[in-house]
């Protein structure tokens, strides 16, 4: 008889039977996801540039019920690895969430270099779509499922001084309406717009003034990981079965003071 694998407390941890795919979840608000998928007992494939972290990433999340795959979202073999691997160690891919991104630069958007913008449209939404299309193929077109796609309260309004980041981050809100179209009745495909998340990624936005930048939220602090994981958690359970081509806005209120003053 297999044994069920055991919890920190010594009891049998859930098994949901599912499994998701979730890209850039090494760290920050990917792994903050895959914490979110394990806890309700669902088996995840990670993936992450950083052999070394996400092999780290697996060992903290539990090796019975996660791997991961190393590589670049933007590489169209690696996308295409990913989700064999996936299918070749559960069988199935139920949830893909798309988090892997980028943003390497900072500076007006009159100044800022078209190569860089294509660098980050690549990463950003690219392969988000390069994804979506490899695991309707591999499994939900035929047996349903659900896609989470992380995008950004950077896409739904202006973005000083990372205007490309923004505007890839806007593509992914519309993205995630195409392919909620299109694959419907039996994929749902809805988005997540975080405000700042406490992460390395975001790091350069609060670092040595955390206390003021939090200070700006109704809710009076900035994000975490495990804030977008419950929202990913729900937009991929039954409760949210009649729920697809939105945008969940994950903020803290920080957008309650776009109001008139």
């Amino acid at each position: 008889m297999t044994q069920q694998p055991k919890d920190s407390a010594g009891g049998a941890r859930p098994d949901s039977g599912r499994v998701a795919l979730i890209t850039g979840a090494s760290r920050g608000i990917g792994y903050g996801i895959a914490e979110a998928f394990v806890a309700r007992g669902d088996r995840v494939c990670i993936t992450g540039r950083g052999e070394d972290a996400l092999k780290e990433a697996v060992e903290r999340l539990g090796a019975d019920r996660v791997i991961g795959f190393p590589g670049k979202a933007h590489d169209e073999a690696h996308q295409a690895a990913a989700v064999d691997r996936a299918m070749e160690a559960f069988g199935r891919i139920d949830y893909l969430v798309n988090n892997a991104g980028t943003n390497p630069v900072f500076g007006p958007i009159a100044e800022l270099d078209l190569g860089v913008a294509r660098k980050v449209y690549e990463t950003n939404v690219i392969s988000a779509l390069g994804f979506a299309q490899l695991t309707w193929r591999a499994w939900q077109k035929e047996h349903g499922g659900a896609i989470v796609n992380i995008a950004s309260i950077a896409g739904v309004s202006a973005a000083p001084f990372i205007g490309a980041y923004g505007m890839s981050k806007a593509a992914m809100v519309n993205l995630t309406l195409q392919l909620a179209h299109e694959f419907a009745p039996g994929v749902r495909v809805n988005a997540i717009a975080p405000a700042v998340v406490k992460t390395r990624f975001a790091q350069a936005i609060y670092e040595g003034r955390e206390a003021e930048a939090a200070a700006s939220y109704p809710l009076g602090r900035l994000g975490m990981p495990e804030d977008v994981g419950g929202a990913a958690a729900f937009l991929t359970s039954d409760q949210s079965d009649w729920i697809t081509g939105q945008t969940l806005v994950v903020d803290g209120g920080i957008f309650l003071n776009a109001g008139v003053h």
